[in-house]
């Protein structure tokens, strides 16, 4: 195993690649983890990810799941239960959906459009429950703001089918809480397009867009203070993100001032390997100029 380097690489070239996350453990107290791509892929759970973390935090370590979900973070537990997941490879998760749903409670009294599949409804639910009465979903003629969890129909439609529809919500100068930053997904072997691709687009168009999970530093902040309460405060240099999204969970790592351990079999996995078993530096370059922050490491994969 190559030692790690005490500096951040400046090329793909020369970030150390381990073949596990016990190359890293001793240096750090906690864990930030991603859960698409690095967790699970939102048809199974991966194993040896969850042993890995469950060893982590068996040798005195903690670990934060952060996931871009759209979803209040009680809910995206039971789909990890269901996955398959283990309750005992972390100490809690904070999602975007989460801190979505505070915004949204946070806004007491004004009506909401939702833009978005009608199963993330439980997020407006959830609001009711927590506001005391049902919130207040409308049409976006009649609303004072837009919560934007992905496409309706992510099957088939593409962001530039929502541009009537953006632009209508732009005239309104209604401002749109986005309730996970997610470009892309990776479900099984399939990419779907997720909010972050609509809200780009209402940006792009003049739109007012409040983020609300990677790579923006509140869902880093609430993960932190999580951990925080449960074990006390941990230095930031002993904190280790990991992630597999070049434009949020590296990204993110780096705005925030965290080390980050970048998987490259995940959601990038096409670009950075294409129909070889080898690593594109070339493509890894150009993924780490995008997200103007460079990893600790590089892994294919979590494992122990």
């Amino acid at each position: 195993m190559t030692s790690l380097n005490s500096t951040p690489a400046k090329c793909a070239g020369e970030i150390v690649t381990v073949d596990g996350l016990a190359s890293l453990a001793n240096r750090y107290d906690a864990i930030l983890c991603d859960v698409w791509g690095v967790l699970i892929d939102g048809a199974a759970h991966f194993p040896r990810a969850a042993a890995a973390l469950k060893t982590f935090r068996a040798q005195g370590g903690s670990v934060a799941l952060i996931t871009n979900a759209s979803r209040p973070s009680e809910e995206v537990r039971g789909q990890l239960s269901r996955l398959g997941v283990p309750d005992d490879c972390y100490d809690d998760l904070v999602s975007a959906g989460e801190l979505t749903l505070r915004e949204i409670v946070a806004r007491k009294g004004q009506a909401c459009c939702h833009l978005g599949p009608p199963r993330d409804r439980g997020l407006f639910e959830t609001a009711g429950r927590l506001l005391g009465a049902p919130l207040r979903l409308v049409e976006p003629e009649a609303a004072d703001y837009v919560v934007c969890t992905g496409l309706v129909d992510e099957d088939h439609e593409t962001p530039e089918d929502y541009d009537a529809r953006l632009h209508l919500l732009r005239d309104r100068a209604l401002p749109m809480l986005c309730a996970n930053p997610d470009i892309v997904v990776g479900v099984g072997d399939r990419l779907y397009w997720c909010a972050g691709a609509l809200a780009q687009r209402y940006e792009a168009m003049g739109g007012e867009t409040h983020m609300f999970g990677k790579p923006h530093p509140p869902i880093y902040r609430a993960a932190l203070q999580r951990l925080t309460e449960l074990h006390g405060p941990i230095p930031r240099e002993r904190v280790l993100a990991i992630g597999d999204g070049a434009d949020t969970d590296l990204a993110g790592a780096g705005r925030v001032g965290l080390d980050c351990l970048f998987i490259t079999q995940g959601v990038h996995r096409d670009e950075l390997y294409g129909a070889k078993e080898t690593l594109d530096l070339g493509a890894l370059d150009i993924l780490l100029v995008r997200a103007k922050t460079t990893p600790v490491a590089l892994a294919r994969e979590v494992v122990w």
